[in-house]
């Protein structure tokens, strides 16, 4: 996508809706109205486009082209917005017809991952998949430039490279860069995932429809600043942070939201962030309660997860923003098709206490939470265990350390191993089963 291509805030933009023959679903074109106010533009006018047999050169048909142009020229229309992929020919011949731009809905949502990304690594990821979109676009719109650059000596005169093959081969080494330098990026995120697994600290994931709240939800329980606002796409950059509870520490990661039909483009740019999710052994799944679509929702969000190979690991869905809603207390049923279901809002922290204590429930069998003594002699299996970050409590007497400990069950094995039969083995056998009591908290 090139500078011309993005929406400048401000401009007015009219949507193009197009929909298959039977009923229309009125949340497309809301969603989509939605999209168009996050990257800024003001939307003056809609126009609901009926596809039998989508038109090969402008996708629409020439009578729906003229009625488009029409209703640009009387709202005065910037640029033009079509809520569905298009070929390069398309959106090529559309922009002749109409003179004025055209964006179908990948372009769209690459310029609002555009101006979301705030880290390195996310700006990084967004150019890569602006590039690769922008590949298709420039092999077939630049026949203007395909005038040869030649040879002026004897015996090299010849067809040279075309401007159009220079700016691919451009286009291809900044590819190939950015990829290497995503590729640096992600080793040093596996590194911090390898020591975690080691540490088998539970890995949580919040995952969900774009602005159903993660981002609220994740600052709440773990005190973080993660930007959160009330549109689509506020934040991209995954962010992880650890999550002290009663009785037990959990990692939680923050990522992209969702939305339907996600750019391909954008899936393969946003591996690291999205493998935040695939590599986690639960998936906090965020849903607005208050969305009428909710459930459709929910049904896209899985297929996603289906497509970056996330389908099959546990999940606990999490009906956010029950403050918007009447007579709707914090809860917790039982599991349904596989899954558990919590109600809850982010925004006032009610049902925290319900969400934590099935957290704690969820990995209860995989820590060992105990009372420890350590004799003085002992100061090298104390200064593991703080350096694990497993002591919650310590006090010191005539015989040594005393501390409450709190970590995984295999670090605690693996040190038992180490020590050959030492203190940590005993406690082991019959580990202390955790409580949670929320008015701790």
């Amino acid at each position: 996508m090139t500078a011309t291509d993005r929406t400048r805030p401000g401009e007015k933009a009219l949507l193009v809706q197009p929909y298959p023959l039977g009923p229309q679903d009125p949340g497309l074109i809301e969603e989509f109205s939605e999209l168009a106010r996050s990257a800024g533009a003001v939307v003056v006018a809609t126009i609901a486009a009926r596809i039998e047999r989508p038109s090969p050169s402008t996708y629409v048909g020439s009578g729906k082209v003229e009625e488009i142009l029409a209703a640009c020229e009387a709202t005065d229309a910037d640029v033009v917005l079509f809520n569905h992929a298009l070929s390069p020919s398309q959106e090529r011949n559309l922009s002749k017809a109409l003179n004025r731009r055209v964006v179908d809905r990948t372009g769209l949502i690459l310029d609002i991952f555009a101006q979301r990304a705030v880290s390195h690594e996310g700006k990084l990821q967004v150019e890569l998949a602006q590039l690769k979109h922008l590949s298709a676009r420039l092999i077939q719109g630049s026949a203007a430039r395909l005038d040869s650059q030649r040879g002026g000596s004897i015996g090299l005169r010849g067809p040279g490279e075309t401007h159009l093959e220079t700016d691919r081969r451009l286009l291809q080494k900044r590819r190939d860069q950015l990829e290497a330098r995503l590729d640096k990026v992600e080793v040093q995120r596996v590194q911090m995932r390898r020591a975690r697994i080691r540490n088998a600290i539970p890995r949580v994931a919040l995952v969900g429809y774009t602005n159903a709240g993660k981002s609220t939800l994740f600052n709440a329980l773990t005190g973080s600043e993660v930007y959160a606002a009330d549109k689509l796409f506020a934040t991209l950059d995954p962010t992880v942070r650890r999550m002290d509870g009663q009785g037990s520490s959990l990692v939680l990661s923050d990522t992209v939201g969702f939305v339907r039909d996600l750019p391909h483009e954008l899936v393969a740019a946003f591996r690291s962030t999205l493998a935040e999710a695939r590599e986690a052994d639960l998936l906090l799944h965020i849903v607005d309660a208050a969305d009428e679509a909710r459930e459709e929702r929910i049904g896209q969000v899985d297929a996603v997860l289906e497509e970056i190979g996330a389908g099959d690991i546990p999940q606990i869905l999490v009906y956010n923003k029950i403050d918007r809603l009447e007579d709707v207390a914090p809860r917790h049923d039982p599991t349904i098709s596989g899954r558990e279901r919590l109600w809850l809002s982010a925004k006032t922290g009610a049902g925290f206490d319900l969400l934590k204590a099935a957290l704690t429930l969820r990995f209860a069998d995989r820590r060992l939470i105990a009372e420890l003594h350590l004799a003085p002699d002992q100061g090298r299996l104390r200064s593991r265990l703080h350096a694990l970050d497993a002591v919650r409590g310590e006090s010191v007497d005539e015989l040594g350390w005393r501390l409450s400990i709190d970590l995984p069950l295999a670090t605690a094995e693996r040190l038992a191993s180490e020590a050959g039969g030492h203190v940590l083995a005993p406690l082991l056998v019959t580990p202390a089963a955790p409580t949670y009591n929320p008015d701790n908290d």
